[in-house]
């Protein structure tokens, strides 16, 4: 029996794989809470994140998750302390060259999606490489939000398709949204089915504000340090329970 399937039987919950969410979605917050709560520095609190995410990365790989986006740093992020901001850069380039075996090992292919190329330069090459390496690896994208924002993104789409319409590529008419969702940083990807928040927080942040616009949210009070292997199945748990109509009637109970 795996970690996963024991957490699931210790909880008393069983997952339907058939309706196991195809993309996942999770704004961590409460790193910096955690390390206040125990007198350490905020950086320990984002290290101790990064223990986090190998643990979840790895539940989703063996539940058949399809992808799993992380808010890693967002756009708004540039105006927190400056030492705190280098020690997350050092600690997302440290954390992705550790990783590569086991991202090897778990078939895991590395995404990011973000304005990247403002990003330090040995970040930047080290992401470029690790998502050359796993780009053929096939059980689980990861994708990484790094130096991200939604209505960047949206604006950023916006800029492309103009740009078009002006060249004469494409015409006005064309850009459906289904155009519109491959201008997108997450194009490829199905939109998230389940956005996790952890820490407590009721907003959304300036996440994925395009793509969530029928995700299920699950809410938890957990810090997301301390989120482990059942605050994820009872976010699914969650997820199986509800209904999704995107707009439409419910089917009538026994169709």
């Amino acid at each position: 029996m795996s970690s996963i399937e024991e957490t699931q039987r210790e909880l008393g919950i069983t997952l339907d794989s058939e309706r196991m969410p195809r993309h996942i979605a999770i704004i961590m917050d409460g790193n910096g809470r955690w390390a206040t709560q125990r007198g350490l520095p905020r950086a320990m609190g984002h290290a101790q994140g990064y223990v986090t995410i190998q643990g979840i990365a790895q539940a989703c790989s063996d539940l058949g998750v399809g992808a799993l986006t992380l808010y890693a740093f967002s756009t708004e992020n540039w105006r927190r302390p400056k030492d705190e901001v280098d020690a997350l850069m050092q600690l997302i380039e440290y954390a992705l060259r550790q990783e590569v075996p086991t991202l090897q090992k778990n078939k895991i292919r590395l995404q990011t999606i973000g304005r990247i190329w403002e990003l330090p330069q040995s970040l930047q090459d080290t992401i470029a490489e690790i998502t050359a390496e796993t780009a053929q690896n096939s059980k689980l994208i990861l994708n990484l939000a790094i130096n991200y924002g939604g209505r960047r993104e949206i604006l950023d789409a916006v800029q492309e398709a103009s740009r078009r319409v002006l060249d004469g590529e494409i015409d006005r008419d064309a850009i459906t949204e289904e155009y519109f969702s491959n201008l997108m940083y997450t194009a490829g990807l199905p939109d998230p089915d389940l956005l996790i928040r952890t820490a407590g927080e009721l907003r959304v942040s300036n996440y994925l504000l395009w793509q969530i616009a029928y995700s299920e949210i699950h809410v938890t009070s957990t810090l997301w340090p301390d989120f482990g292997d059942a605050d994820l199945i009872k976010a699914i748990a969650d997820y199986q329970s509800r209904i999704r109509k995107f707009g439409t009637v419910p089917p009538p109970v026994g169709s």
